[in-house]
């Protein structure tokens, strides 16, 4: 006889609280494996998709696309032991302790398999993943949940519009897709979803039919389809009947906005800045590309330097605990770097970057970077950091007067290495020149140690070779 168990948003880790459905993997009906993913969600730090510790048929889901669920909320419940009903051929996987097996009360009140499940859901980032295909098994006889709260109803597919003559065959199928849909980027399916486009109906040009960026934008161009917009329109008296658009707070603009508020409210911040003539910097940089070996990013350099200053200067490697009344000054250098991406502003962190050579630091900051932009930053890769590197010069310009990364005490922008007049050796000539500031919290330290920090790391991209006394 099946058992019904409910499954719960797990803990995501990091003080996360609640999480944002973006997009169920499974349906009513459809039969799960143990640790299978069954739903994609955004918290305020990244993308995961979240797996259930339960194999059987799933019998109901709670929560629609979109709408944000707490910790600790029913997501859905599963029939475990149902593969016995199934019809004949259904090919149900098998929970790994046989069905039948008994359930036992946890803390929390809801019933948990002894052997049924995994119980290997991990804090924030969730278990292996599944290859088992899903597949949808009719109960031969009705299953009612175990808890008293009804199930809500599975959100109805988004409408599929009607392809274009000129729509290319290969791109929109005109018959969905059977089994899974291969889309791997959740920015893919994000697209899909706001340009209103079926990814069953899509064939994806990638490795074994892996749905890409440009499949979507070539179905959306083909299909003309109705643009969903992410954001919600209401209309507003206005003079020239124009419509006010209010954009939720949530999800990764919700998190920055609360601890950029938080920084500006809690930290006495201020800000110094210095020019500094990089031209020995960005000829020494292009030595060691010319010597062959992985080439060394500009980022690496500075943050090399930015180590190096903090050993010099710990203070701003610190942090203020109000309730202790204490500065608490850090041994690691854990770095973050700041990274634009399509959900928002990112700051993923390089662990221990003071033990870290250039080359190291290159490598690591290309793969956090890559992971980021593909929505796949964990909680861990974007908490812990000490210090804040900010390169905003790659959207050309020169400075900013950056607010701090809470709980850390100090951010040092690089504005952009561009030709400027510069008195070099008693005359005037076209040098290298960028502006370097830096924004510290005045609390964990005064002007002094600030300026003494940041002509420090001036004075190394200046000459390169005071770098070397450190190292």
């Amino acid at each position: 006889m099946a058992r019904v168990l409910e499954f719960k948003l797990p803990d995501l880790g990091e003080g996360l609280t609640e999480a944002e459905i973006v997009r169920w993997l499974v349906s009513v009906g459809d039969v799960v494996a143990i640790d299978q993913p069954v739903v994609e969600v955004e918290t305020a730090k990244a993308m995961v998709e979240v797996p259930c510790p339960y194999g059987g048929v799933v019998t109901a889901r709670f929560g629609e696309e979109g709408e944000e669920l707490p910790v600790g909320a029913p997501l859905l419940t599963v029939a475990v032991g149902a593969e016995e009903e199934a019809p004949a051929g259904a090919g149900a996987p098998a929970a790994s302790g046989g069905a039948g097996a008994a359930a036992e009360p946890t803390a929390g009140g809801s019933a948990e398999p002894a052997d049924e499940g995994s119980g290997n859901v991990l804090v924030g980032y969730g278990t292996s993943t599944s290859t088992a295909r899903r597949r949808r098994v009719r109960p031969a006889a009705p299953i009612a949940p175990t808890a008293p709260r009804a199930a809500a109803p599975a959100a109805p597919a988004a409408p599929t519009p009607a392809p274009a003559a000129s729509a290319s065959a290969a791109q929109t199928p005109t018959a969905p897709v059977e089994g899974p849909v291969p889309v791997i980027s959740p920015l893919v399916r994000k697209l899909a979803r706001e340009r209103g486009i079926d990814l069953r109906r899509v064939r994806g040009s990638g490795p074994d039919g892996l749905i890409l960026r440009a499949d979507v934008e070539h179905a959306s161009t083909a299909q003309a389809p109705a643009r969903t917009a992410p954001a919600r329109v209401v209309p507003a008296a206005a003079p020239a009947g124009a419509a006010v658009e209010r954009v939720p707070l949530r999800g990764v603009r919700g998190a920055v906005a609360e601890k950029l508020t938080r920084s500006r409210r809690e930290i006495p911040d201020a800000t110094c800045w210095v020019d500094a003539d990089a031209t020995e910097l960005m000829a020494a940089r292009a030595a060691m590309n010319a010597a062959g070996g992985p080439k060394i990013s500009v980022l690496a350099l500075f943050a090399r330097i930015c180590t190096a200053a903090l050993a010099r200067h710990p203070e701003l490697n610190s942090r203020v605990d109000l309730e202790a009344r204490e500065i608490v000054r850090l041994p690691e250098v854990h770095l973050g770097f700041a990274a634009q991406t399509d959900r928002g502003l990112v700051v993923p962190v390089v662990r221990d970057a003071h033990g870290r050579s250039a080359e190291d630091l290159t490598a690591e900051f290309a793969r956090l970077t890559e992971v980021a932009r593909a929505g796949a930053l964990t909680p861990a890769d974007l908490t812990g950091g000490t210090f804040t590197l900010n390169n905003y010069g790659v959207f050309g310009v020169d400075g900013s007067t950056p607010i701090i990364n809470h709980p850390e005490a100090a951010m040092l922008g690089v504005g952009r290495i561009i030709p400027k007049p510069w008195v070099h050796g008693g005359e005037l000539a076209v040098r290298q020149v960028v502006q370097l500031s830096l924004t510290f919290d005045h609390r964990v330290c005064d002007g002094g140690t600030a300026g003494g920090f940041l002509r420090y790391v001036a004075d190394c991209v200046e000459q390169p070779a005071v770098l070397l006394r450190t190292l």
